[in-house]
């Protein structure tokens, strides 16, 4: 049977279990017209490139299916009579991979790469790396320590 993929973008105000109940309610719609469902990801709530039905979020879900393509035209006009569902495609593909898509790969390295080690603090003017406010050390530099008056040459503090 041919191989295909199909993402679906929900309402940002429904919940993670509705969204799983879409889901669920096209593998029920999928394995009534003689095909099952190999993959299921949950992508999360993401931004949208631009409003939808004036939602600036949405649920995103990613089905890897294998199925007869006389089933999938039900499926895309269920998905699309669902109020739910803001936006969804469905295409065809030479093999569903078993391995977590690149939207949750690249989510799993982000989320190890802030926690791991971020590298030296850069030396800075300040202490804490915020401008302004007291200071929490000394600095020894010469151009920020101010100098007393008998060290300063000529007449009225002007240096000559």
């Amino acid at each position: 049977m041919p191989l295909y993929e199909c993402v679906f973008i929900a309402r940002n105000d429904i919940t993670q279990q509705q969204v799983e109940a879409i889901a669920e309610q096209v593998a029920g719609l999928i394995t009534e017209g003689g095909g099952e469902v190999k993959k299921r990801e949950y992508w999360g709530l993401r931004g949208l490139a631009y409003k939808i039905k004036k939602n600036r979020k949405g649920h995103y879900m990613l089905l890897g299916i294998d199925a007869p393509g006389t089933a999938l035209p039900e499926v895309e006009r269920q998905l699309g009579l669902n109020e739910d569902v803001l936006r969804s495609l469905m295409i065809k593909v030479e093999a569903i991979d078993e391995a977590p898509s690149a939207v949750l790969a690249k989510r799993g390295d982000d989320r190890e790469r802030d926690r791991g080690f971020r590298g030296p603090r850069p030396a800075g003017r300040f202490g804490s790396g915020r401008t302004g406010g007291g200071r929490e050390r000394g600095d020894d530099r010469e151009e920020f320590r101010a100098r007393p008056r008998d060290e300063m040459d000529g007449p009225g503090g002007h240096e000559e």
